[in-house]
């Protein structure tokens, strides 16, 4: 007579994580008229059921709670949509019954969405994002695996901590990090100064290094809004200073430059910042090169002209940080340097 084995039979008995599935549009919910079509398509039409219908096994990696939050491009994101995204993300995970979060959105502002989620989600759970290059009607859609890797990030104890990820093209990216290099290639995001976290494959998921800056639950932003009107500008030769003087006529509580090489910043524009600044603006320098970090020029320049330094973060997520920053009621220029510095 066979005696059953309680400890093999209590193994089996334990439930899956349970993963909500919050779908936003994008490429990886494209549809084009056919499957040759990779540029030519309609971001954002297929509905999050399909999307999860086109991935045999998820139901054996995580019980799925699907959630339609938007139908966008991401190219349309607006801040109103990220509060939205924010506060059901915080209130999935502030509940016993949902162990992650899996976010499926356009890659054009992917990594400001991750950055933001970054600093805003007050949790240590799992929340990973993803997207696709190529429409789910194309042949060869890269949106199927990607999500079936998300999920299973997700569900993975390891990313349990790490703060918002990105799973793509079989990667592991840390949202702080992440940037999309490519307009057309499955293999469009990279994390270009220090690499990636780690990489997920055929169920396997890996790290090879944490993200060791402050986020979530140890970060003090919240996206609930009202969001400060912050804007970015860029140096170039020739550049004029109209864009910058019609921000601060408008009421810009923040400009962003992407300036050249190490955050340089040409003359005539430089002149119009230090105004800016002069008139209680933030004025953060930032680079347009992809890779690199802009150095804080401290009493020599930086503190002298009334500039705050991004550091490593690109434009686009210096403005995440800085409205997120202001939003909070840090102005002071040496606070908001120390924002920078930590976060």
């Amino acid at each position: 007579m066979n005696t059953p084995n309680p400890t093999s039979s209590s193994a089996a008995a334990q439930p899956l994580p349970r993963i909500a599935v919050l779908a936003t549009g994008g490429t990886i919910a494209g549809a084009a008229p056919d499957v040759a079509n990779t540029a030519g398509y309609q971001a954002g039409v297929i509905g999050v059921a399909q999307l999860l219908a086109a991935v045999p096994g998820l139901d054996a990696i995580a019980r799925i709670q699907a959630e339609q939050v938007a139908s966008i491009d991401s190219k349309d994101m607006a801040l109103a949509l990220w509060t939205t995204l924010a506060q059901r993300i915080n209130t999935l995970l502030a509940g016993d019954d949902i162990d992650g979060v899996v976010i499926t959105h356009g890659t054009d502002t992917l990594e400001e969405t991750a950055w933001l989620l970054h600093l805003a989600v007050k949790s240590s759970k799992p929340v990973v994002m993803t997207a696709a290059m190529r429409p789910a009607s194309a042949l060869s859609a890269d949106g199927p695996l990607n999500l079936l890797n998300a999920v299973t990030l997700a569900a993975s104890g390891a990313a349990a901590g790490q703060g918002v990820l990105v799973a793509f093209n079989n990667r592991i990216h840390c949202a702080r990090d992440v940037i999309k290099i490519s307009t057309y290639a499955v293999d469009a995001f990279q994390s270009p100064e220090i690499g990636a976290l780690g990489w997920v494959q055929d169920g396997r998921v890996e790290f090879q290094r944490r993200a060791l800056r402050a986020h979530t639950v140890d970060s003090p932003f919240t996206a609930n809004g009202p969001w400060p009107h912050v804007e970015i500008v860029t140096s170039y030769a020739g550049v004029s200073r109209i864009a910058v003087d019609a921000l601060v006529a408008a009421g810009a509580l923040g400009i962003v430059v992407a300036g050249t090489g190490n955050g340089s910043i040409h003359s005539t524009l430089q002149q119009a910042l230090v105004e800016a600044a002069a008139k209680g603006v933030a004025v953060v320098r930032a680079s347009r090169v992809g890779s690199g970090h802009v150095m804080h020029n401290g009493a020599a320049k930086d503190d002298a002209l009334g500039f705050i330094s991004a550091g490593t973060l690109n434009p686009y997520k210096a403005r995440v940080l800085l409205a997120l920053a202001l939003a909070r009621g840090i102005t002071d220029r040496i606070e908001l340097q120390r924002v920078f510095d930590t976060y």
